[in-house]
């Protein structure tokens, strides 16, 4: 039977929940993992979510930034967050479901965005996002008798092909060098699958992504794959699709970044 789990930074949950529920009704993702919800866990509107079957829903808020949450059909048996870089930040939520005999971590992740500046030197919140990719090198797919997912806006386009010039990003935050090479050690230490790559290889291009400040974003469509889904390697296999909802960037009162769905086989 398929499973579908959804990553989707909404940029403000209560803002953004009229396209959340159009979204739910014509996608029904089994899980949706949202980011940057922008709100503390007492104003998560928790009712809308119900009433369309997800009832198991954990939230890790924070009062106007940040902010993740996991909206599930399926019961939700841990709820784990990790204070990344040790500032309070709610970037990161876990739980584990179970699909038959499998037992699955699913790891939702807000990594810092990086501010404008490619220099720690001048720019902490760059220094910020390099810290909290090195703690991530940390987080293994790999565990005993559990596999893992990961989604989540990870902030940086780590293949030529996750953007639209690879040459004129460069040096712009989410594609500078040290920023792909430090996600893709974040990859390779951790033993992770790059699912969307799996589904769609280079060189065609992802994005999930579309800058506010694009006067038409469609007519320029200058992306950036900055929304990932990962998994251990053992759940490969079982990738049926990768979908990234482009239409979405063009809803009534958008988030900047759309959905992403992938759909397994278990």
């Amino acid at each position: 039977m398929s499973f579908s789990i959804t990553t989707w930074n909404i940029n403000s949950v209560r803002l953004r929940m009229p396209i959340v529920e159009q979204f739910i009704v014509r996608h029904q993702p089994d899980i949706l993992c949202l980011q940057e919800i922008k709100c503390q866990e007492p104003e998560f509107p928790l009712a809308p979510l119900k009433a369309l079957g997800y009832e198991h829903i954990i939230i890790h808020g924070q009062k106007g930034y940040h902010g993740v949450a996991i909206a599930s059909r399926v019961p939700l048996l841990e709820d784990h967050r990790q204070n990344y870089c040790n500032v309070g930040d709610a970037r990161h939520i876990s739980a584990i479901f179970e699909r038959g005999s499998r037992r699955i971590r699913l790891h939702n992740f807000y990594v810092p965005a990086g501010g404008d500046e490619p220099d720690r030197t001048i720019n902490p919140k760059f220094g910020h996002k390099l810290d909290f990719l090195e703690e991530m090198k940390a987080l293994k797919a790999d565990m005993p008798g559990v596999s893992s997912i990961l989604v989540g806006d990870l902030n940086i386009a780590p293949l030529e092909h996750d953007v639209w010039s690879h040459k004129q990003l460069l040096k712009i935050v989410s594609h500078t060098p040290v920023e792909t090479e430090g996600m893709k050690d974040v990859i390779a230490k951790g033993g992770w699958l790059d699912l969307m790559r799996q589904y769609t290889p280079e060189p065609e291009k992802i994005y999930t992504w579309w800058s506010y400040r694009a006067k038409d974003w469609e007519a320029a469509n200058k992306g950036r794959r900055l929304d990932h889904i990962w998994s251990s390697p053992e759940l490969g296999p079982f990738l049926d699709k990768v979908e990234v909802l482009k239409e979405a960037r063009g809803w009534n009162q958008p988030s900047d970044h759309v959905p992403v769905t992938a759909t397994f086989k278990f």
